[in-house]
């Protein structure tokens, strides 16, 4: 079954799953091995793997790492196309339907074409909302959008039905990698009564009680990446809200 598949068959029957976002310029392979093995223990259900940029030419060998290590499946969560590789289960095929910049709305996703056509990717259409968490973050910067704000529940409603109607298979929310808050709860839960695709929450979780209040808000999946990256036993904490 793919994990796609696997997903939602599981989300239908209402439980809660886990990502850890690792950065790949952020770390390195003594730091994953470790981080796998808590990953593991701790039950978290996907790595996604990728950031805004790539200053190092270590994706490869840290994704084989990753294989090698666990069982857990690796998604791609490319900030552009010199992310992409076939080392990986899967991809997050990232549409940014909050922003304005047909770049990140379709072209990138037309260079990229060739490749992840022949390529043994499990491709999941992805729309991407980036919400404003309360600083300005990497991914806004870097995709010259204007996030949605946080408190503009009412247009992040439209976004996401604009986006399952157009055919994609995942809701990611994001408020951005550093972000002070995660997604508003207010936002997640009128999002969640208004689509039927999985949701996927990042940016701003640091806490299990901030993971716990987004996951009773609405959100299917969460992820959380600079948390762990400063303390990696937080996954068992989170974990246990799961």
């Amino acid at each position: 079954m793919s994990i796609y598949s696997t997903l939602c068959k599981e989300v239908q029957s209402r439980k809660k799953k886990f990502a850890v976002l690792i950065d790949p310029d952020k770390t390195d392979i003594a730091s994953l091995q470790k981080l796998v093995k808590i990953a593991t223990k701790g039950g978290v259900d996907y790595f996604f793997f990728g950031g805004s940029l790539l200053i190092n030419d270590n994706q490869d060998g840290l994704i084989t790492c990753l294989k090698e290590s666990s069982d857990i499946p690796v998604l791609l969560f490319p900030g552009n196309s010199l992310q992409l590789t076939n080392k990986a289960d899967g991809l997050l095929l990232l549409s940014l339907i909050s922003g304005r910049n047909p770049d990140m709305l379709i072209g990138r996703h037309v260079i990229s074409a060739p490749f992840l056509k022949k390529s043994s990717l499990e491709i999941i259409p992805t729309g991407y909302m980036l919400v404003d968490g309360g600083s300005l973050t990497t991914v806004a910067y870097m995709s010259n959008t204007t996030p949605i704000p946080w408190n503009k529940s009412e247009v992040a409603v439209c976004t996401a039905i604009a986006g399952e109607m157009l055919g994609l298979k995942l809701l990611y929310m994001d408020t951005g990698s550093g972000a002070l808050n995660p997604v508003s709860m207010d936002m997640i839960e009128k999002v969640r009564n208004n689509i039927t695709l999985p949701i996927i929450i990042g940016g701003g979780i640091t806490t299990p009680r901030k993971a716990r209040d987004v996951l009773n808000a609405g959100a299917d999946v969460i992820v959380v990446g600079n948390a762990i990256e400063k303390d990696p036993r937080l996954i068992y904490k989170i974990a246990e809200i799961i």
